[in-house]
């Protein structure tokens, strides 16, 4: 797999994706929306690719990941996001069990009732634009029958989202861990779903499930790139760590071991350094506030060596230097133990130039430098320099 530079043009990004379908003979989603490029500038070239991808014939099936589902399409996937199938690990509340409960209750769209659907819900929109244009009731028999299409396109458009709710959690479930709750990515989700039902065009051609799965998608990095991080990270770069992982996953499961980085960065066709540097920026802080145990009465802070502040033996150590420090210090005349005390900063941790010790005692920095160094003689005689030799 390639991380396709976000630079390239829409010629080349096509190119590459015919590439793709004469080795695989079909393309995904999942191909198409790593192709192109996150954000809302890109919206247009992805429906363009779409639609282009559509009129040359090329099969865009859509397996949560590539191969899984070669020959079946998104509806297969679909199908089998039902609770409680798939779901049985995912923590969530009652609430949300019910939300799904009833979400699965809404069967699939066929290809055909899609178009159908669609299709009502345009005739609602130009129904409700022809309404704003002519607001009288002059003839009140047209402004009924206006009504009802536009109720029939609000209908239609209800139908639909519910219809493809499955899909948003099909999506969502790939996004669990990465610091959004799941209610939240499924909220998100269905957010992306209701802009591809404003956007999505039946003349076009695809279906209406890929074009929403962008959408889907689209909607989830850019929540998780808001909220799930401590430090934000730009919506390209959130999809760029998403393709890196998987891509390390897959080498995992093909290798039987952890892929090295110039392993990723040859399979990626990127730098080492720079895989070494997303697999960095994606590591996400942990509070050393977190509750850990089954009580939690601990928190993770507990656990963690602090590898700056000394250890007790340290401590301990350090307080009886200190004591025969003081105590050698104490045979010297009261001058020259305030001089060394200042020229080693043992009493602030700021060793003071001589020019600084002479300004206190209003000396020379030459008298200072001979006080300093008869102090020094006399701390090196036998019996004083035996009381800190243990300590070197």
């Amino acid at each position: 797999m390639v991380i396709i530079d976000y630079q390239l043009s829409q010629a080349e990004i096509l190119r590459s994706l015919l590439d793709k379908a004469d080795v695989q003979g079909y393309l995904t989603a999942e191909d198409i929306i790593d192709a192109t490029p996150q954000g809302d500038s890109m919206r247009n070239q992805h429906a363009k690719l779409l639609n282009q991808l559509h009129r040359m014939g090329i099969d865009i099936l859509e397996p949560e990941e590539p191969g899984d589902y070669p020959d079946t399409g998104i509806d297969h996937v679909i199908s089998e996001i039902d609770l409680p199938v798939g779901l049985e690990q995912i923590p969530i509340e009652d609430t949300v069990e019910i939300y799904l409960k009833e979400m699965s209750r809404v069967p699939l769209l066929t290809s055909e009732e899609e178009v159908s659907i669609a299709q009502r819900i345009q005739k609602g929109r130009e129904a409700h634009l022809e309404l704003v244009a002519s607001p009288t009731r002059d003839n009140s028999e047209k402004y009924h029958m206006l009504e009802e299409i536009i109720e029939d396109g609000r209908l239609a458009r209800e139908h639909i989202i519910k219809a493809n709710t499955r899909l948003v959690v099909s999506i969502a479930k790939r996004y669990i861990g990465h610091g959004v709750p799941f209610l939240d990515l499924i909220q998100e989700g269905n957010l992306g779903l209701m802009k591809a039902v404003e956007k999505y065009d039946v003349q076009r051609g695809f279906r209406f499930s890929t074009y929403a799965t962008w959408w889907i998608r689209q909607t989830i990095t850019r929540s998780i790139a808001d909220q799930g991080r401590t430090i934000r990270l730009p919506v390209h770069m959130t999809d760029r760590i998403r393709i890196l992982k998987r891509t390390s996953h897959q080498m995992e499961q093909s290798l039987g071991r952890p892929p090295t980085i110039p392993e990723l960065a040859q399979q990626l066709e990127l730098l080492p350094e720079k895989v070494q540097w997303m697999l960095q920026v994606s590591l996400i802080p942990i509070s050393l506030e977190t509750p850990v145990g089954d009580e939690d009465d601990s928190e993770l802070g507990m656990f963690v060596e602090d590898e700056i502040s000394p250890s007790p033996t340290q401590t301990v150590y350090q307080n009886m230097l200190k004591e025969r420090v003081e105590e050698v210090l104490a045979t010297l005349s009261p001058r020259e133990a305030r001089i060394l005390r200042l020229r080693f900063g043992l009493d602030d941790n700021r060793p003071y130039t001589l020019e600084e010790v002479g300004a206190k005692f209003g000396l020379t920095r030459e008298r200072i430098r001979q006080i300093e160094g008869k102090a020094l003689r006399r701390l090196r005689h036998p019996y004083r320099a035996r009381q800190l030799r243990e300590y070197l």
